[in-house]
């Protein structure tokens, strides 16, 4: 994977980085696997706006991705590795030995003509999916199922991963790309290693109109509102606004939000980093 610094023969390609897509091989999707993505705009059931900054951008097609990775004992293989425009990493194309076809996100590594399982009898190898409890500890895991059975959740985004701490009981104790040390149940699956398109992080849009391409519309400065639109709005002259917080009072920066009470903190051992 690699990126590219376009020259400036324009000023929207001035400070321009995009993918080099190396790891690309087609540009066809499987149509089988297509399903239509209807935008809502940033609107509810009954045409109220409650996300502003939504509107607008390309129309996409959703490709259906299979997370759950429950078609077990069953050899695949890559057939491909593509764009999505839905997320942040690549898919792959896998064709089952019985002439099925699905979607997975892909991980670092892994190569067209590769064959890949899943289940407890899967190698511990980049791109098979595995029950936590047969993964060797100090793996790097991705596509990680918080219950068994609903399907991967966490570490799905471009570049990031987990890794297998250790293993007690039924509980296995993972470190989450956040920095977080949690305890997740041994019988959730999880795919061996680290999501592609690890460069994401790198690239620049270059001019505002890619964002819009993107479906994202402009957004207004709290502190260039009044004090009836913001609590960081009004002031004389270029105020700064005081103490960062969002539309509605909450602090921003730092300020934990998570309630002391939730039941599921006992299986947090460790928070996130501030």
């Amino acid at each position: 994977m690699s990126v590219r610094k376009l020259k400036p023969v324009t000023p929207g390609q001035r400070f321009r980085v995009v993918n080099g897509f190396d790891a690309i091989t087609t540009d066809k999707p499987e149509k089988s696997l297509l399903a239509p993505l209807k935008k809502s705009g940033g609107r509810n059931s009954h045409g109220k706006m409650t996300i502003r900054q939504k509107g607008g951008g390309h129309k996409r097609r959703y490709r259906v991705i299979d997370f759950k990775r429950d078609k077990q004992d069953v050899a695949a293989t890559v057939e491909s590795i593509q764009y999505d425009p839905n997320r942040t990493g690549f898919i792959a194309l896998l064709k089952y030995d019985d002439g099925e076809k699905r979607y997975i996100v892909a991980q670092n590594g892994l190569q067209v003509g590769q064959k890949v399982s899943s289940g407890t009898s899967a190698a511990p190898e980049i791109g098979n999916a595995l029950p936590l409890s047969e993964i060797p500890l100090g793996t790097i895991i991705s596509c990680i199922e918080l219950r068994p059975g609903q399907g991967a959740v966490m570490a799905r985004s471009a570049g990031t991963f987990a890794q297998l701490m250790a293993k007690e009981g039924k509980f296995a104790t993972v470190k989450m790309p956040s920095g977080e040390t949690r305890l997740i149940l041994s019988g959730c699956m999880a795919t061996i290693g680290a999501i592609s398109n690890s460069d994401h992080q790198l690239l620049v849009s270059g001019k505002a109109g890619r964002s819009r391409w993107l479906g994202r519309r402009p957004r207004t400065r709290p502190v260039a509102m009044n004090p009836v639109d913001h609590p960081m709005g009004g002031g004389e002259g270029r105020a700064s606004g005081g103490h960062p917080r969002s539309r509605n009072g909450i602090p921003a920066k730092g300020y934990r939000t998570r309630s002391k009470t939730k039941s599921t903190n006992r299986y947090i051992l460790e928070r996130r980093k501030k």
